[in-house]
């Protein structure tokens, strides 16, 4: 465990630059021609030979020289459409930045891959490093499966980390069964007629009926949903008109449903449906419903989490692992692996305001600062976790 950490820790510089070249030049969606490139560059120069099974979704296969079963690691790449201003020297200039820590696992991930060269010999079985596209627009992990990340080698199991602003540094939080929610990403059109503000009556206002459709849909999580159900609704965007004296033709919202219970995500999508229709047609208007994007809720494999854990605490010590049996509302596309392969998906604490100032901004938010010291710990975790899993999983 020792010899993981000091050799995880004189990577410290090169895991530096990796990570600031990433973060300078951050790229968003599902189309990431620069990262990608970067990223297999690395791979080749330790000695794999990375392959690419989708658009910018990247695979490398560490085959051990014992025979056993496969773990699959896996890194989301993209950024947010977010412009930075974060005051630090390598902050992106390109209206975009990694906001969500994407870099900072592209980076551990890398420097787990040249240590897993050093214990090749020692691994009973093969490490998949997967680095994937589109995890914010919840498409990526589904067009790597899709693409068969999960084939060519047979994967037994998987395991991710996500870096977290506001949880002190090396801190390891290790949720355990449901332990993140749904997502689903949707969009309401609402159709009317324009015309000029100062005869209303020639046309339909899509505006005040997006209004009364917003209003409707707070008495969903009111009235229909359980208290005991944790739920939220959100429309973080509503736009519609160009100038102030012209009713326009249609008004777009578009907002979240976060839940732990797909059933019930997919019961409020149709109320949704139902109560944008009916009131777009009470108001002589018409609204169309469409589902932009959804990953479901991540289920952490309790036992592989617990043992995880443990591995964990060999790597940052007793006091710094803490199992969680209730979830957050976040929502991760890693989720989408969880219901093929048993999954352990960790949080690492990336700074708290307390130790630095700068430290401890939401994730998404534009000023943003981790710890990159976290690094070495990160890849650390990756490949002690992978090896011990391996040793202790042989067929």
């Amino acid at each position: 465990m020792t010899s993981i950490t000091e050799n995880a820790k004189e990577l410290t510089q090169e895991l530096l630059e990796i990570r600031r070249t990433i973060h300078r030049n951050p790229e968003t969606g599902a189309v990431l021609p620069r990262t990608k490139t970067f990223v297999k560059k690395k791979l080749e120069e330790y000695g794999y030979e990375p392959r690419e099974i989708c658009e910018s979704g990247i695979v490398a296969v560490l085959e051990g020289e014992k025979p056993g079963k496969t773990i699959l690691l896996r890194a989301d790449m993209d950024a947010l459409a977010i412009k930075e201003e974060a005051p630090v020297p390598f902050a992106s200039e390109n209206g975009c930045m990694h906001a969500c820590g994407h870099d900072m696992h592209a980076t551990m991930l890398l420097g787990a891959a040249k240590l897993l060269k050093k214990y090749q010999k020692r691994i009973p079985g093969r490490v998949k490093l997967v680095f994937q596209p589109d995890e914010e627009g919840f498409t990526g992990a589904k067009s790597m499966l899709k693409a068969g990340v999960l084939e060519n080698p047979s994967v037994d199991a998987g395991m991710a980390l996500h870096v977290n602003s506001g949880i002190p540094s090396g801190m390891i939080l290790c949720g355990l069964g449901t332990c993140m929610a749904g997502c689903t990403l949707f969009r309401i059109r609402v159709k009317g007629t324009g015309c000029h503000g100062a005869m209303p009556e020639t046309g339909v206002d899509p505006i005040n009926i997006a209004v009364h459709i917003h209003l409707a849909l707070q008495e969903i999580l009111a009235r229909e949903v359980g208290p005991k159900n944790p739920t939220t609704l959100t429309i973080g965007k509503f736009v519609g008109g160009k100038a102030p004296n012209i009713i326009p033709e249609e008004v777009i919202m578009e907002g979240t449903i976060r839940t732990m219970d797909v059933k019930l995500a997919e019961q409020i999508y149709r109320r949704i449906t139902e109560i944008s229709e009916k009131t777009a047609e009470l108001f002589r208007g018409q609204a169309e419903v469409t589902e932009l994007a959804s990953a479901p809720p991540l289920i952490n494999d309790k036992e592989m989490t617990i043992e995880m854990a443990g591995y964990a605490k060999e790597i940052c010590g007793q006091d710094k692992v803490v199992l969680l049996e209730q979830g957050g509302m976040g929502s991760e596309d890693f989720a989408s692996y969880t219901y093929e392969i048993p999954c352990s998906y960790l949080l690492l604490g990336a700074g708290a305001a307390s130790e630095n100032e700068l430290y401890g901004k939401p994730m998404h938010n534009d000023h943003v600062v981790f710890n990159e010291d976290v690094l070495s710990v990160g890849s650390a975790l990756l490949v002690h976790g992978a090896m011990k899993w391996l040793e202790n999983h042989q067929e």
